[in-house]
Protein backbone atom coordinates (compact mmCIF):
# COMPACT_ATOMS: atom_id res chain seq x y z
CA UNK A 1 0.00 0.00 0.00
CA UNK A 2 0.92 3.55 -0.85
CA UNK A 3 -0.59 6.96 -0.90
CA UNK A 4 -2.27 8.09 -4.13
CA UNK A 5 -1.05 11.72 -4.40
CA UNK A 6 0.79 14.13 -3.19
CA UNK A 7 -1.96 16.46 -2.09
CA UNK A 8 -0.96 19.63 -0.27
CA UNK A 9 2.35 20.90 1.82
CA UNK A 10 2.84 23.33 4.46
CA UNK A 11 5.37 25.94 4.01
CA UNK A 12 7.69 28.03 6.50
CA UNK A 13 8.46 31.86 5.56
CA UNK A 14 10.02 34.92 7.81
CA UNK A 15 7.01 36.88 5.89
CA UNK A 16 4.17 36.51 3.65
CA UNK A 17 4.64 39.77 2.04
CA UNK A 18 7.03 38.01 -1.09
CA UNK A 19 4.83 34.53 -0.65
CA UNK A 20 1.88 37.15 -1.24
CA UNK A 21 3.28 38.73 -4.63
CA UNK A 22 5.18 35.10 -6.10
CA UNK A 23 2.66 32.97 -5.34
CA UNK A 24 0.22 34.63 -7.73
CA UNK A 25 2.18 36.68 -9.80
CA UNK A 26 5.32 34.00 -10.60
CA UNK A 27 2.92 31.10 -10.31
CA UNK A 28 -0.86 32.10 -10.64
CA UNK A 29 -1.54 30.69 -7.77
CA UNK A 30 -5.18 31.68 -6.27
CA UNK A 31 -4.66 33.22 -2.82
CA UNK A 32 -6.81 32.76 0.18
CA UNK A 33 -7.23 32.99 3.77
CA UNK A 34 -4.37 35.38 4.60
CA UNK A 35 -4.21 36.28 8.49
CA UNK A 36 -1.34 38.32 10.18
CA UNK A 37 0.67 34.73 10.00
CA UNK A 38 -0.67 32.31 7.54
CA UNK A 39 -1.63 32.73 3.67
CA UNK A 40 -3.02 30.02 1.93
CA UNK A 41 -2.98 29.51 -1.74
CA UNK A 42 -5.70 27.36 -4.05
CA UNK A 43 -4.55 25.83 -7.55
CA UNK A 44 -7.41 23.87 -8.48
CA UNK A 45 -11.11 22.78 -6.92
CA UNK A 46 -9.39 21.86 -4.00
CA UNK A 47 -10.18 24.27 -0.95
CA UNK A 48 -6.59 24.82 -0.05
CA UNK A 49 -3.05 22.98 -1.85
CA UNK A 50 -0.62 25.51 -0.18
CA UNK A 51 0.03 26.86 3.16
CA UNK A 52 2.67 29.39 4.14
CA UNK A 53 3.17 30.19 7.93
CA UNK A 54 5.14 33.27 8.45
CA UNK A 55 7.27 31.14 11.37
CA UNK A 56 10.73 32.19 10.31
CA UNK A 57 11.31 29.26 8.87
CA UNK A 58 12.99 28.22 5.07
CA UNK A 59 11.28 24.69 4.06
CA UNK A 60 8.86 22.73 3.72
CA UNK A 61 7.84 21.80 7.08
CA UNK A 62 4.88 19.36 6.11
CA UNK A 63 4.03 16.94 3.21
CA UNK A 64 0.26 15.99 2.96
CA UNK A 65 -0.24 12.53 1.02
CA UNK A 66 -3.20 11.16 0.10
CA UNK A 67 -4.84 7.98 0.49
CA UNK A 68 -8.46 7.09 -0.62
CA UNK A 69 -10.49 6.70 2.62
CA UNK A 70 -9.99 6.47 5.96
CA UNK A 71 -10.01 2.39 5.82
CA UNK A 72 -6.94 3.20 3.57
CA UNK A 73 -5.07 5.72 6.51
CA UNK A 74 -5.52 3.39 8.95
CA UNK A 75 -3.99 0.57 7.00
CA UNK A 76 -1.26 2.69 5.94
CA UNK A 77 -0.90 3.77 9.41
CA UNK A 78 -0.46 0.19 10.58
CA UNK A 79 1.67 -0.64 7.42
CA UNK A 80 4.22 2.00 9.03
CA UNK A 81 3.84 0.93 12.87
CA UNK A 82 5.01 -2.46 11.80
CA UNK A 83 8.36 -1.07 10.30
CA UNK A 84 8.92 0.63 13.56
CA UNK A 85 7.95 3.73 12.51
CA UNK A 86 6.25 6.26 15.11
CA UNK A 87 2.77 7.10 14.07
CA UNK A 88 0.32 9.21 15.51
CA UNK A 89 -3.22 10.66 15.02
CA UNK A 90 -3.74 14.22 14.04
CA UNK A 91 -6.00 16.65 16.57
CA UNK A 92 -9.36 17.34 15.33
CA UNK A 93 -8.38 21.02 14.83
CA UNK A 94 -5.16 19.73 12.93
CA UNK A 95 -7.47 18.37 10.26
CA UNK A 96 -9.72 21.20 9.91
CA UNK A 97 -6.76 23.48 9.48
CA UNK A 98 -5.77 21.71 6.80
CA UNK A 99 -9.02 20.88 4.92
CA UNK A 100 -9.54 17.43 5.60
CA UNK A 101 -11.41 14.73 6.80
CA UNK A 102 -8.61 12.80 8.85
CA UNK A 103 -4.95 12.39 9.37
CA UNK A 104 -1.93 10.66 10.82
CA UNK A 105 1.58 12.47 11.51
CA UNK A 106 4.77 10.98 11.29
CA UNK A 107 8.46 11.47 10.29
CA UNK A 108 10.96 10.27 7.64
CA UNK A 109 14.71 9.64 8.33
CA UNK A 110 15.79 13.30 7.33
CA UNK A 111 13.43 14.71 10.43
CA UNK A 112 10.62 15.91 7.56
CA UNK A 113 7.34 15.88 8.48
CA UNK A 114 4.85 13.79 7.07
CA UNK A 115 0.82 13.68 7.09
CA UNK A 116 -1.05 11.20 5.92
CA UNK A 117 -4.72 12.50 5.52
CA UNK A 118 -8.34 11.55 3.44
CA UNK A 119 -11.44 13.24 3.12
CA UNK A 120 -9.21 16.28 1.46
CA UNK A 121 -12.10 18.88 0.98
CA UNK A 122 -13.09 20.60 -2.48
CA UNK A 123 -15.00 23.66 -3.14
CA UNK A 124 -17.80 24.32 -5.92
CA UNK A 125 -16.36 28.01 -6.78
CA UNK A 126 -14.25 28.66 -9.53
CA UNK A 127 -10.39 28.40 -9.71
CA UNK A 128 -9.22 32.15 -10.01
CA UNK A 129 -5.79 32.01 -10.78
CA UNK A 130 -3.40 35.25 -9.40
CA UNK A 131 -2.53 35.35 -13.17
CA UNK A 132 -3.75 34.82 -16.76
CA UNK A 133 -2.88 30.98 -16.88
CA UNK A 134 -5.43 28.07 -18.22
CA UNK A 135 -4.75 26.22 -15.13
CA UNK A 136 -2.02 23.53 -13.36
CA UNK A 137 -2.66 19.56 -14.00
CA UNK A 138 -3.49 18.09 -10.92
CA UNK A 139 -6.00 15.80 -9.85
CA UNK A 140 -5.51 12.69 -9.67
CA UNK A 141 -1.94 12.99 -10.47
CA UNK A 142 -1.60 15.29 -7.43
CA UNK A 143 -0.34 18.86 -7.15
CA UNK A 144 2.80 17.77 -8.51
CA UNK A 145 6.65 16.65 -7.60
CA UNK A 146 8.50 17.21 -4.28
CA UNK A 147 12.48 16.96 -4.22
CA UNK A 148 14.96 16.43 -1.19
CA UNK A 149 18.52 17.32 -0.89
CA UNK A 150 19.43 14.00 1.65
CA UNK A 151 22.95 13.87 3.56
CA UNK A 152 21.85 9.85 3.95
CA UNK A 153 20.36 9.17 0.23
CA UNK A 154 20.31 5.63 1.25
CA UNK A 155 18.31 5.82 3.92
CA UNK A 156 15.51 7.97 2.69
CA UNK A 157 15.37 5.74 -0.85
CA UNK A 158 14.94 2.64 2.28
CA UNK A 159 12.15 4.66 3.90
CA UNK A 160 10.23 5.71 1.03
CA UNK A 161 10.44 2.07 -1.00
CA UNK A 162 10.01 -0.18 1.67
CA UNK A 163 7.95 1.70 4.57
CA UNK A 164 5.69 3.79 2.32
CA UNK A 165 5.77 1.95 -0.77
CA UNK A 166 6.81 4.25 -3.10
CA UNK A 167 7.80 2.60 -6.50
CA UNK A 168 11.13 3.55 -8.08
CA UNK A 169 10.92 5.27 -11.37
CA UNK A 170 14.55 5.99 -12.13
CA UNK A 171 17.98 6.90 -10.77
CA UNK A 172 21.12 8.37 -11.84
CA UNK A 173 24.72 8.90 -10.08
CA UNK A 174 26.36 12.06 -12.25
CA UNK A 175 26.39 14.62 -11.77
CA UNK A 176 24.77 13.99 -8.48
CA UNK A 177 23.22 11.09 -6.88
CA UNK A 178 19.30 10.61 -7.26
CA UNK A 179 16.28 8.39 -7.44
CA UNK A 180 12.38 9.49 -8.29
CA UNK A 181 10.08 8.02 -7.20
CA UNK A 182 5.98 7.59 -8.58
CA UNK A 183 2.65 7.18 -6.53
CA UNK A 184 -0.03 6.86 -9.27
CA UNK A 185 1.22 7.85 -13.22
CA UNK A 186 2.97 11.02 -12.67
CA UNK A 187 6.19 10.19 -13.62
CA UNK A 188 7.72 10.89 -10.21
CA UNK A 189 5.97 12.67 -7.10
CA UNK A 190 8.69 12.64 -4.89
CA UNK A 191 12.52 12.34 -5.25
CA UNK A 192 15.73 12.26 -3.30
CA UNK A 193 18.96 13.70 -4.21
CA UNK A 194 22.52 13.21 -2.84
CA UNK A 195 23.79 16.62 -0.59
CA UNK A 196 25.79 17.37 2.35
CA UNK A 197 22.89 19.18 3.83
CA UNK A 198 19.91 17.86 4.29
CA UNK A 199 17.27 20.75 2.57
CA UNK A 200 14.47 21.28 0.42
CA UNK A 201 15.25 21.34 -3.39
CA UNK A 202 11.90 21.90 -5.47
CA UNK A 203 8.64 21.55 -5.74
CA UNK A 204 7.48 21.15 -9.08
CA UNK A 205 3.75 22.65 -10.35
CA UNK A 206 2.93 21.48 -13.78
CA UNK A 207 0.70 23.93 -16.47
CA UNK A 208 -2.14 23.42 -19.16
CA UNK A 209 -0.83 25.38 -21.55
CA UNK A 210 2.93 25.35 -22.71
CA UNK A 211 2.48 29.08 -23.20
CA UNK A 212 1.88 29.70 -19.73
CA UNK A 213 4.89 28.31 -18.18
CA UNK A 214 6.92 30.80 -21.60
CA UNK A 215 5.30 33.97 -19.67
CA UNK A 216 5.91 32.57 -16.66
CA UNK A 217 9.50 32.14 -17.71
CA UNK A 218 9.65 36.17 -19.22
CA UNK A 219 8.26 36.95 -15.72
CA UNK A 220 11.13 35.35 -13.91
CA UNK A 221 13.80 36.82 -16.13
CA UNK A 222 12.35 40.22 -15.42
CA UNK A 223 12.20 39.66 -11.60
CA UNK A 224 15.55 37.98 -11.77
CA UNK A 225 13.96 35.18 -9.38
CA UNK A 226 15.68 32.29 -12.33
CA UNK A 227 17.52 29.71 -10.54
CA UNK A 228 17.47 27.35 -13.22
CA UNK A 229 17.40 27.87 -16.99
CA UNK A 230 14.76 26.70 -19.59
CA UNK A 231 15.38 22.63 -20.76
CA UNK A 232 13.65 19.39 -21.02
CA UNK A 233 14.12 16.90 -18.18
CA UNK A 234 14.71 13.29 -19.34
CA UNK A 235 12.82 10.42 -17.39
CA UNK A 236 9.54 12.75 -17.24
CA UNK A 237 9.97 14.47 -20.33
CA UNK A 238 9.08 18.14 -18.44
CA UNK A 239 9.96 21.20 -20.07
CA UNK A 240 10.90 23.66 -17.43
CA UNK A 241 12.38 26.22 -15.46
CA UNK A 242 13.51 26.91 -12.18
CA UNK A 243 12.57 30.02 -9.66
CA UNK A 244 13.39 31.19 -5.91
CA UNK A 245 10.65 30.69 -3.75
CA UNK A 246 10.67 33.64 -0.93
CA UNK A 247 11.57 30.70 1.25
CA UNK A 248 14.71 29.76 -0.36
CA UNK A 249 14.18 26.96 -2.13
CA UNK A 250 12.91 26.26 -5.59
CA UNK A 251 9.82 25.99 -7.72
CA UNK A 252 10.02 23.93 -10.80
CA UNK A 253 7.03 25.62 -13.60
CA UNK A 254 6.95 22.61 -16.05
CA UNK A 255 4.59 21.62 -18.89
CA UNK A 256 4.75 18.36 -20.65
CA UNK A 257 5.16 15.90 -18.02
CA UNK A 258 4.92 12.33 -18.58
CA UNK A 259 2.86 9.67 -17.66
CA UNK A 260 3.70 5.70 -17.05
CA UNK A 261 1.60 2.86 -16.25
CA UNK A 262 2.52 1.90 -12.42
CA UNK A 263 1.58 -1.74 -12.62
CA UNK A 264 3.58 -2.12 -15.50
CA UNK A 265 6.57 0.45 -15.15
CA UNK A 266 10.26 -1.17 -14.85
CA UNK A 267 13.06 1.28 -13.13
CA UNK A 268 16.08 1.79 -14.49
CA UNK A 269 18.93 4.08 -14.37
CA UNK A 270 18.80 7.21 -16.71
CA UNK A 271 21.80 7.68 -18.34
CA UNK A 272 21.91 10.41 -20.21
CA UNK A 273 22.00 12.38 -16.58
CA UNK A 274 19.14 14.74 -15.40
CA UNK A 275 18.24 17.02 -18.50
CA UNK A 276 17.92 16.19 -22.56
CA UNK A 277 18.97 19.50 -22.84
CA UNK A 278 19.34 23.38 -21.47
CA UNK A 279 18.47 23.59 -17.29
CA UNK A 280 21.76 25.77 -16.46
CA UNK A 281 21.90 24.96 -12.13
CA UNK A 282 22.93 27.80 -11.23
CA UNK A 283 22.95 26.89 -7.83
CA UNK A 284 25.31 24.14 -8.60
CA UNK A 285 29.21 24.78 -7.92
CA UNK A 286 31.37 25.40 -11.04
CA UNK A 287 32.00 22.36 -11.70
CA UNK A 288 29.17 20.30 -11.29
CA UNK A 289 28.01 22.79 -13.58
CA UNK A 290 30.59 21.94 -15.86
CA UNK A 291 29.73 17.80 -15.79
CA UNK A 292 26.35 18.71 -16.33
CA UNK A 293 26.71 21.14 -19.52
CA UNK A 294 28.84 18.36 -20.56
CA UNK A 295 26.25 15.71 -20.44
CA UNK A 296 23.95 17.70 -22.53
CA UNK A 297 26.35 18.20 -25.28
CA UNK A 298 26.69 14.55 -25.45
CA UNK A 299 23.34 14.29 -25.30
CA UNK A 300 22.95 16.69 -28.58
CA UNK A 301 25.96 14.84 -30.34
CA UNK A 302 24.11 11.44 -29.84
CA UNK A 303 20.79 13.27 -31.40
CA UNK A 304 19.29 11.86 -27.96
CA UNK A 305 15.41 13.34 -28.75
CA UNK A 306 11.82 12.29 -27.04
CA UNK A 307 8.57 12.92 -28.21
CA UNK A 308 6.43 15.89 -26.61
CA UNK A 309 3.89 15.12 -24.13
CA UNK A 310 0.54 16.21 -25.07
CA UNK A 311 -2.99 16.19 -24.00
CA UNK A 312 -5.86 15.77 -26.57
CA UNK A 313 -7.13 18.91 -27.74
CA UNK A 314 -4.33 20.72 -26.80
CA UNK A 315 -2.36 20.07 -29.99
CA UNK A 316 -2.48 20.74 -33.58
CA UNK A 317 -0.82 18.29 -36.01
CA UNK A 318 1.00 19.79 -39.00
CA UNK A 319 1.47 18.59 -42.41
CA UNK A 320 3.99 16.75 -43.87
CA UNK A 321 6.40 13.62 -42.56
CA UNK A 322 8.98 13.18 -39.52
CA UNK A 323 11.09 10.27 -40.64
CA UNK A 324 12.62 10.06 -37.40
CA UNK A 325 9.04 9.80 -35.67
CA UNK A 326 8.11 7.08 -38.17
CA UNK A 327 11.56 5.38 -37.60
CA UNK A 328 10.18 5.34 -34.20
CA UNK A 329 7.57 4.02 -34.48
CA UNK A 330 8.46 0.92 -36.81
CA UNK A 331 11.02 0.25 -34.29
CA UNK A 332 8.68 0.38 -31.46
CA UNK A 333 6.12 -1.70 -33.39
CA UNK A 334 9.02 -4.65 -33.89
Amino acid sequence: MRPQALGYLVISAKGLDDWASYGPGQLGLQPIDRSASTLAFRMDDRKQRLVVNADGGSTISAYGWELPDAKALDAMAAQIERCGVNVARGSRALADERHVGDLVVLQDPGGNRIELFCGAQVTTEAFRPGRNIAGFRTGALGLGHAVLHSANIDAMIAFYRDVMGFGVSDYYDKPFKACFFHVNPRHHSFAVIEHAQSSVHHLMMEYYAFDDMGHGWDIAQASERVAVTMGRHAGDDVTSFYTWTPSGFMIESGWGGKCIDPATWVPGERRVGPSIWGHDRLWMPPEKRAEAREMVLRNAADGYRRPMQVIEGNYELMPGVCPWWDASVRKAQG
